[in-house]
């Protein structure tokens, strides 16, 4: 099983920005979907973003246009660049692969992103 270990969370101010990593113990070379997934207090966990293994990305409506995800195959790692971060961004966020549409059963620590208004 790959494992996963999400960094590069904070606290930042509204408006700020975050470049969110997600270091694989094992090669992802192989798997075609990562993902980005985040839970806030209170709610249900959701998909932020996807990326093929051929680059193809997909984004939740409400980070379009200011999230981007990116993965280097070579350091088994997936980013997620976050910019003009708003106080509804705070979450825990996670990395995770998307097999026949649903995530991998192994979800890591996650790193806590906090915007302040």
């Amino acid at each position: 099983q790959v494992q996963r270990v999400e960094s590069g969370g904070g606290l930042v101010q509204a408006g700020g920005s975050l470049r969110l990593s997600c270091a694989a113990s094992g090669s992802i070379f192989s798997i075609n979907v990562m993902g980005w997934y985040r839970q806030a207090p209170g709610k249900q966990r959701e998909l932020v973003a996807l990326i093929t293994s051929g680059g193809t990305t997909t984004y939740a409506d409400s980070v379009k246009g200011r999230c981007t995800i990116s993965r280097d195959n070579a350091k088994n790692t997936v980013y997620l660049q976050m910019n003009s971060l708003k106080p509804e961004d705070t979450a825990v966020y996670y990395c995770n692969v998307q097999k026949q549409g649903y995530p991998g059963s192994f979800w890591g620590q996650g790193t806590q992103v906090t915007v302040s208004s």
